[in-house]
């Protein structure tokens, strides 16, 4: 597989300060801790973990939208983060984001039609003669009507916005969407309109998609590979339905025992791994695995070294027990 897109020791560290004048710097918020990914044409990466592990920050990264501690962002053989501000601009046409909350993301000051000619426009795509139909073709690939463009983002549905979003993204025909978190905030059939909707787009545009949720069922329907985060680090990476239906790392398992089961004789029948305690201060972050103060199979050793990401058994998987377990 040639990677599209490859993440190369991200780290993402806010500083604290302390004193009157918070001029003590007293540590840092290890929101993103050192994490190696690669992303493939066409295809869908799943990153799941529980709030707070680092997802959005580390979609932001990749967008340079935060300052990276350390790390390198590759798009298409680019470095980003060698890049000036000028340059990243112009290296942003190939990676869009699609956010949590389109009501927020969108300008409620904006017609539809100014929204999606503005990045046209910025990046001289075509003339403004031609911004009418570019924008018209563009709500129709989201399966909105054209008549709706000077309509303003509070006279449509949550759905209906989410698509406007997506739309946008698509404006400058990027390589990368990252889509974070797009339809948890949308009721259960038109997630799966939206989601519907992300599968063609990937399938027929030969885009490359990183698909950010909570719901695990979700992941497993749209993703061809699966990260999984816990305290800013990838614990397990694998084949989507590898990771779900047969998951290795103790922390992946305790996430897929909370996925609800439709069957009832099934959900009776399964076993809920309810985790002891609450995630650590990524403030203040255990040694060696970051997990061991949870996990049913921690020993001394889990505390002496941080598990590297290793192969084991067509996945990657950061435990140091992982041939005992």
């Amino acid at each position: 597989m040639n990677p599209i897109l490859e993440l190369t020791g991200i780290k993402v560290h806010y500083p604290v300060f302390e004193g009157v004048l918070r001029r003590r710097h007293t540590g840092a918020v290890k929101a993103v801790d050192g994490v190696s990914l690669s992303l493939g044409t066409a295809e869908v990466l799943g990153l799941v973990g529980e709030s707070g592990c680092g997802k959005s920050t580390l979609a932001r990264a990749i967008l340079q939208l935060v300052p990276l501690t350390a790390g390198k962002v590759v798009l298409g053989g680019r470095d980003l983060t060698a890049l000036t501000a000028a340059e990243l601009a112009e290296g942003r046409r190939d990676l869009q984001m699609v956010f949590q909350d389109p009501f927020a993301s969108l300008n409620p000051r904006m017609t539809v039609f100014d929204t999606l000619a503005e990045p046209l426009l910025v990046h001289r795509v075509c003339t403004r003669a031609e911004v009418a139909a570019r924008v018209s073709r563009l709500m129709g690939v989201v399966g909105l009507s054209p008549r709706f463009m000077q309509k303003y983002p509070h006279e449509f549905s949550g759905g209906q916005r989410q698509r406007i979003a997506v739309a946008r993204a698509l404006a400058l025909e990027p390589k990368v969407i990252i889509a974070d978190e797009p339809v948890s905030a949308l009721d259960v059939s038109v997630q799966a309109q939206v989601l519907n909707l992300l599968a063609g787009l990937v399938r027929d545009m030969g885009l490359s998609l990183i698909f950010i949720a909570h719901d695990l069922s979700v992941v497993k329907h749209i993703s061809d590979r699966v990260a999984v985060m816990y305290l800013g680090k990838i614990v397990e990476l694998g084949p989507a339905a590898d990771v779900i239906e047969r998951p290795i790392h103790p922390y992946t398992r305790a996430l897929v025992s909370a996925i609800p089961d439709p069957d009832p004789a099934k959900a009776r029948a399964s076993q809920r791994i309810v985790l002891p305690g609450d995630p650590p201060s990524p403030l203040n972050p255990p040694s060696g695995c970051a997990f061991h103060t949870r996990c049913p199979y921690a020993q001394e050793k889990c505390k002496a070294a941080v598990p590297p990401l290793a192969a084991y058994r067509g996945r990657e998987v950061a435990c140091v027990r992982v041939s005992e377990i």
